[in-house]
């Protein structure tokens, strides 16, 4: 920063100032050496106030820099345009560091607001992703529930198929027991044969019985009127 002396023609001199980068390095700042002097305490707190840090007080540092700048062109004598001239310097500087300090923060926040528009995208994509991950994770608890209801029953029917003998060993039994069956209803026809035979072979005892006690009934009869008969001529055949 080079700033001239154009409306009174006077200059600092080069062998009380020394010229330094600012920390914005955007200008050059002068400063006096010779001023080696006490700070007023009211331009103390005027610079603590200027210098707030935040950037509240670059109205106030314009306004200053145009009310040096007034004091600039009224001043007098050398020596007070000379301080007002390094004030408006210190200003300035101040105003470009300020200015350079809110194009930083400016610039970051852009930077952290893409960066939170980037991390946001992600977020949302890494929710959509956990959504669709439950969702799958909720299809495969009930697959694997399904899976595991259909082993107990698996698990049952095996436990009870388990007391029952095969089905090799089952039609063996089977056929076994259809020839056994089939031996029973041989016995069964035999017995029922005899079971006839020896009916009809006790209707004809019975028969021959009562014939027999028939007969013996008439002989028994017989007996009696020939019994009688001999009684009657016996009886006769006496005087």
């Amino acid at each position: 920063m080079d700033l001239t002396l154009g409306s009174t023609g006077r200059q600092p001199k080069a062998s009380s100032t020394t010229a330094f980068r600012d920390r914005g390095g955007k200008g050059w700042a002068h400063t006096n050496l010779e001023d080696k002097g006490p700070a007023r305490p009211d331009e103390v707190i005027r610079k603590r106030l200027l210098i707030d840090g935040d950037g509240a007080g670059d109205d106030r540092r314009i306004n200053l820099l145009v009310k040096s700048f007034i004091k600039w062109c009224n001043s007098g004598s050398q020596e007070e345009g000379y301080s007002q001239y390094q004030r408006m310097l210190s200003t300035l500087a101040q105003c470009e560091f300020s200015m350079g300090k809110t194009l930083l923060v400016y610039d970051m926040n852009l930077r952290e607001m893409e960066n939170y528009e980037k991390i946001y995208k992600e977020i949302e994509c890494s929710i959509a992703g956990a959504h669709e991950k439950i969702a799958e994770c909720k299809k495969q608890i009930l697959q694997a529930k399904r899976i595991r209801k259909n082993r107990q029953e698996y698990d049952a029917l095996a436990k009870v198929i388990q007391h029952h003998p095969d089905r090799h060993e089952t039609l063996k039994e089977l056929e076994a027991l259809g020839k056994e069956l089939e031996h029973l209803s041989h016995i069964k026809e035999s017995v029922e044969d005899k079971l006839e035979l020896r009916r009809k072979q006790f209707h004809v005892l019975l028969s021959t019985i009562h014939e027999l006690q028939q007969t013996l009934e008439n002989d028994e009869k017989l007996s009696e009127v020939e019994e009688a008969h001999e009684t009657s001529i016996e009886a006769d055949a006496k005087p």
